[in-house]
């Protein structure tokens, strides 16, 4: 079978719940060792099958229950190198005035809509959760109300669209849960998200959230998707409402008020500025983007809408977004909360060092379940301990400045390409991108299947090594240009 990337061995995995092959195992999780593995925790890993021996991983192949071939547990769990004996740093980070057991949280969406889903994301680790948006509107949902696009391993996307809105449970019982939730767990966080559609539903909806006792407040100005005028985008569209409607609820309750931001804008800065001065403790950033997608299986009754769009695609979306408010002298008292395509500790790290105090998933959670906390956690311990960092606030914003306008960035030095023979396979990816879609800096050799560099054509755009499928294409030191 040649080499395997185990990486990709444990993309294919189907996560399954109550996995066969850890039931089979005699001695380990080794389930638990593919997951760390599928969500960049490949150091870990071992720890969950240190004491397997080949006829356990044997037995754990055997009833893997994939729909193609069995996952290579065998190969891929036996050569793991051994996990370092570190001790972890406490991940607890303060965001508006509140101390955070660690800065991951539920994003207000369907993965936090009653108390048994809340309190099964607590007991799993997470630190706190922005409850499902509440109004007092009647909201009337539709089915299929999901789609998901850019799929490539079956049960994966890269996207995904949602034409869900907000809690349909009435104001009262959300409210009663929230109470219920920080009686029952007072170390967890918890946020009610809320939405009206004029002031005295802000201000009314603000005095129900403070009196069930939350620790704060999230107004949603951000929902793509309603069917009511005057809410939710329609809202985060306009700097004046946000300050309006922010203002009134800092006046109304003591707790912390986070506004959250639509992507649905050109300048998020200028809302957000918005609720800067009104008051706002935290900013939360983004919901969804408006999007629509062709598959027929989104269609309600025949036909389709326009509505928000989550998951990886939006990752690079979200945090120019963050970037731009970590950068803006004026907010630096405003804590940020990222959101947008987070599945691994990297994800969340990438938002924490641009400004972030905590972050939101959802996505990543509708797919693969509240237990990927565990991989977030660990995985962002396990870096800290190796930089030596045991404090998080150490690594809020610590890459903002590394960013600048394209105007102050080095265009007299370059880096070239540069081609590993032994791990190159003659497919010519590299050819034919540089010919159709570079500098025609590349020939191919048709009969040995080889490429060469034409160095004098080379600009270093490096599109090569973006298509190379087995990572052949390294790099050289910066130099001057060539004249």
């Amino acid at each position: 079978m040649g080499h395997m990337d185990i990486r990709e061995e444990a993309g294919r995995c189907l996560l399954c719940a109550d996995a066969p092959c850890s039931k089979a195992c005699g001695q380990g999780d080794p389930a638990r060792a593919i997951r760390a593995i599928r969500f960049d925790n490949t150091t870990l890993a071992s720890r969950w099958v240190a004491g397997c021996t080949p006829e356990d991983l044997e037995a754990a192949e055997k009833a893997c229950i994939h729909y193609d071939r069995p996952i290579r547990i065998r190969e891929m769990l036996s050569g793991l190198p051994a996990a370092a004996d570190r001790k972890m740093p406490d991940l607890g980070i303060e965001f508006c005035g509140i101390r955070c057991e660690n800065p991951f949280f539920l994003a207000s969406s369907a993965v936090c809509t009653n108390y048994d889903m809340v309190a099964r994301a607590f007991d799993a680790g997470w630190a706190g959760v922005f409850y499902k948006t509440i109004c007092l509107q009647e909201i009337r949902e539709v089915s299929p109300r999901f789609d998901a696009v850019g799929e490539g391993r079956k049960g994966d996307f890269a996207g995904f669209r949602n034409m869900e809105q907000l809690s349909e449970n009435p104001a009262d019982v959300d409210f009663d849960i929230l109470h219920r939730l920080k009686q029952n767990y007072p170390t967890k966080i918890v946020v009610a998200s809320i939405m009206g559609q004029e002031e005295e539903d802000w201000i009314n909806l603000a005095k129900m959230a403070e009196k069930a006792g939350v620790d704060a407040i999230e107004l949603n100005f951000s929902c793509p998707q309603m069917r009511l005028a005057g809410m939710g985008s329609d809202v985060g569209q306009n700097p004046e409402l946000v300050t309006f409607y922010t203002a009134y609820v800092k006046r109304t309750v003591k707790i912390p008020v986070i506004a959250k931001m639509t992507p649905n804008i050109t300048t998020m800065n200028q809302p957000a500025m918005g609720a800067y001065f009104a008051g706002a403790d935290g900013i939360s950033a983004i919901n969804t983007i408006k999007s629509l997608t062709m598959n027929e299986r989104g269609s309600v009754s025949d036909k389709k809408t326009i509505s928000g769009y989550s998951g990886r695609a939006v990752k690079p979306i979200a945090q120019r977004f963050i970037l731009e408010m970590a950068s803006n002298p004026l907010m630096k008292t405003v804590h940020l909360s990222g959101i947008g395509g987070i599945e691994t500790w990297r994800d969340a790290l990438e938002y924490i060092q641009l400004g972030c105090r905590n972050v939101q998933v959802c996505t990543a959670v509708m797919q693969y379940g509240y237990r990927i906390v565990d991989d977030l956690v660990s995985g962002l311990q396990a870096y800290m301990a190796e930089r030596g960092t045991q404090n998080l606030e150490e690594l809020v914003g610590e890459q903002v400045t590394r960013f600048v306008r394209p105007t102050d960035l080095d265009r007299d030095t370059v880096v070239y390409p540069k081609i590993d023979r032994e791990v190159c396979i003659g497919c010519g990816r590299c050819y034919t991108s540089c010919m159709d879609g570079g500098h025609q800096a590349i020939e191919f050799d048709l009969e040995t299947r080889k490429p060469r560099m034409i160095g004098p054509k080379c600009v270093g755009c490096l599109l090569c090594s973006l298509v190379c499928p087995t990572g052949a294409i390294g790099i050289t030191r910066r130099s001057a240009k060539r004249s």
